[in-house]
């Protein structure tokens, strides 16, 4: 008997030791365990997957309102801050424009004062002017009535 031969009797036996003690159903149990943990996996993986899309859709949908919300809130400021210009450009106007009124109604004013007191003063000096000649070319008593005379019709006529 041969080496060769020995080895081939010791290989059949171990590997007949082997299938006896029921190792191929063990491996194939343990192979059919991890292939269904990998299929769990996989199954969690994949449904983790889709919440995760799911909420990348819905911080998506969320940005996209904040943004839309932020863009409304800067019109509204833009719009508001447009209405505060043209107030405030619209009270500046009256403002210019109640006191142009009121500067013009003084200059009026002033004028009619002046035009009052120089009206006021030719009329004295006139007064005194005619005074002056109706003395020299009457007599007194007369002059007198005569300048009483002159000075009323030179008031009415004044006022």
């Amino acid at each position: 008997m041969s080496a060769e031969l020995w080895v081939a009797i010791s290989f059949l036996i171990f590997v007949g030791v082997f299938v006896w003690s029921g190792a191929p159903k063990m491996i194939v149990k343990g192979l059919d365990a991890r292939s269904s943990r990998i299929a769990k996996e996989l199954e969690e993986a994949t449904r983790l997957r889709v919440e995760a899309e799911k909420l990348l859709r819905e911080f998506e949908a969320k940005r996209a309102g904040a943004e839309a919300e932020a863009q409304a809130i800067i019109q509204d400021a833009q719009d508001e801050a447009a209405r505060m210009k043209a107030e405030a450009e619209a009270k500046l106007k009256e403002f210019v424009a109640r006191r142009t009124v009121q500067a013009e109604q003084k200059i009026a004013q002033a004028e009619t004062q002046a035009t009052a007191e120089v009206r006021a003063s030719a009329a004295d000096a006139a007064i005194k002017v005619a005074e002056t000649i109706m003395r020299g070319a009457t007599g007194k008593a007369s002059a007198d009535g005569l300048i009483a005379e002159g000075i009323a019709e030179v008031k009415s006529r004044l006022n």
